[in-house]
């Protein structure tokens, strides 16, 4: 996992790294700004007329060892230097000594007109940096509105200058294509409110602090393919189907029984050694022909669920999926609640029983998970202002309730009792389609069976779930694909996580 850092706990760790490798400040910089052209190289042909624009602080001092850096490959370069009532760097003087006689560098002190950059294909944002305390104004906010302006591709050094990256932000903020930033992501990258101003975004490595950063605290983190990795437990040579768990999944209704199907499938590609599904009387069919591998359960309901298995000796249960959300089917989700007291995955129908019968919340076993679209978790935790207080309100309604939420999204964020959130780094809006959550219950629930923790639960699921998106996208496109291209490409997640 990466740890998400402050911009304060980001500034220490530049800090402890100069002190304690030693190195110092202008080569770590340089370091920085060697990281940034080797991403940009490979993107933008050499003959693209690159402008930057650079502030007076260690962000400014970037962008002039990039333009540096540039001119010596040979790309065709301008650059302009904001000069406001803001004192210059040292790293920024010495890099501005650096390019003197070398490149073509325009002073930027008042008002100029918006077509200063025209003529640029490439902007470099290296305007503020992740120090940026308050919103732009003056000639800064000025430069940086006639940069969002042009036509050119804009790429922002570490962070898009205006952005602050742990907390809400107003003002004037470049609205770049690209952000190339460092060692780490920041907070505010992962949020929807802010991806108008971040673009796509890359992480360059630059040698920071390994001590530092295992020793720092942080209650936020960015899921990793190795993380993962050693999460999967392996399959032992002598086991047999009872050993990977009996899960029971409770879904669908008369009209809704594709959901049933979606997670029941789900849940066998996921490991699962027994499956029993229960349905209403009207789904029995269905069930049992399109899923031969799951034993079938069958409500007295023709239509919904009405009434729980008496017998539910079974290693988990999900729940949710095509449900609906009638009298009825309330009290048969309540019985479930009160009666079984192993985790359980809670989605869709349930979920929005939950947010109408909040008294039912306090029943819900520890250590279960509770799967939510934005909306229903509006539902049943309230509302917000800004994504900073999303997250705030998701981090406290996983203690309250003692169980792992899962916010789905781009990237998705898995709240864990202890006051950790863990932001999953697979997927893509191809997976924006109905039945996605059905599939994500389904795999949720055989992880849970197989013996898998709450939180190994849900940090391995979501991330299987969105490789498998990624992997289909791949091949089939994202306009074109759909729920149950996601089940058939499980397996291939699977293996790509287990090969050696």
């Amino acid at each position: 996992m990466l740890k998400i850092l402050s911009a304060k706990q980001i500034k220490e760790l530049d800090q402890f790294t100069i002190e304690r490798e030693p190195i110092a400040p202008i080569d770590l910089m340089e370091r920085a700004c060697r990281a940034f052209v080797d991403w940009l190289v490979p993107h933008f042909r050499p003959d693209k007329k690159i402008g930057i624009v650079c502030g007076p602080g260690n962000n400014g001092g970037d962008g002039l060892g990039i333009a540096r850096m540039l001119k010596e490959l040979g790309y065709p370069l301008k650059v302009w230097i904001v000069k406001g009532d803001l004192k210059e760097s040292e790293s920024f003087k010495i890099n501005f000594e650096r390019i003197q006689g070398k490149i073509n560098q325009f002073e930027i002190s008042k008002e100029s007109d918006c077509g200063l950059f025209a003529g640029c294909d490439i902007l470099i944002d290296a305007v503020f940096g992740s120090g940026l305390s308050r919103p732009t104004e003056g000639i800064f906010a000025q430069v940086i509105s006639c940069i969002n302006q042009t036509d050119a591709i804009r790429v922002a050094v570490d962070i898009p200058s205006g952005l602050f990256a742990d907390s809400p932000s107003s003002g004037e903020i470049i609205n770049a294509h690209h952000t190339v930033t460092f060692q780490l992501p920041k907070l505010a990258f992962l949020f929807p409110e802010n991806h108008k101003w971040v673009g796509r975004w890359h992480l360059a490595h630059i040698g920071l602090s390994k001590e530092f950063i295992k020793s720092v605290s942080a209650s936020n983190y960015f899921v990793t393919e190795k993380s993962i990795k050693k999460l999967i437990k392996p399959r032992d040579q002598f086991s047999h189907k009872g050993t990977y768990g009996h899960a029971l999944l409770i879904a669908g209704s008369y009209g809704k029984m594709g959901a049933s199907v979606l997670a029941a499938k789900a849940a066998l590609r996921s490991g699962l050694g027994l499956l029993t599904v229960h349905v209403p009387t009207c789904g029995y069919s269905i069930i049992q022909t399109s899923v031969p591998e799951a034993m079938a359960s069958v409500d007295s309901s023709e239509n919904y669920f009405s009434s729980a298995p008496e017998n539910l000796n079974y290693s988990s249960i999900g729940i949710g999926p095509g449900l609906g959300t009638n009298s009825e089917i309330v009290i048969a989700l309540a019985k479930v609640l009160k009666k079984f007291r192993k985790p359980i995955v809670i989605d869709a129908d349930a979920l929005n029983m939950l947010s109408l019968n909040q008294e039912l919340l306090h029943v819900i076993p520890e250590e279960s998970i509770l799967t939510p679209h934005p909306k229903e978790f509006e539902r049943f935790a309230g509302s917000w202002a800004t994504d900073f207080e999303r997250l705030e309100l998701l981090r406290s309604f996983s203690t309250k309730l003692k169980s792992v939420i899962v916010l789905k999204g781009a990237y998705t964020s898995i709240a864990c009792p202890d006051g950790n959130v863990f932001f999953n780094s697979t997927g893509n809006p191809g997976m924006a389609k109905g039945g996605s959550g059905d599939v994500l219950t389904g795999i949720l629930t055989a992880l849970l069976a197989q013996g898998y923790s709450s939180q190994d639960s849900a940090l391995l699921g979501v991330y299987l779930h969105g490789l498998a998106g990624d992997l289909a996208a791949n091949e089939l496109g994202m306009n074109s694909m759909t729920a149950t291209d996601l089940i058939n490409w499980i397996s291939h997640s699977f293996k790509k996580l287990t090969k050696l």
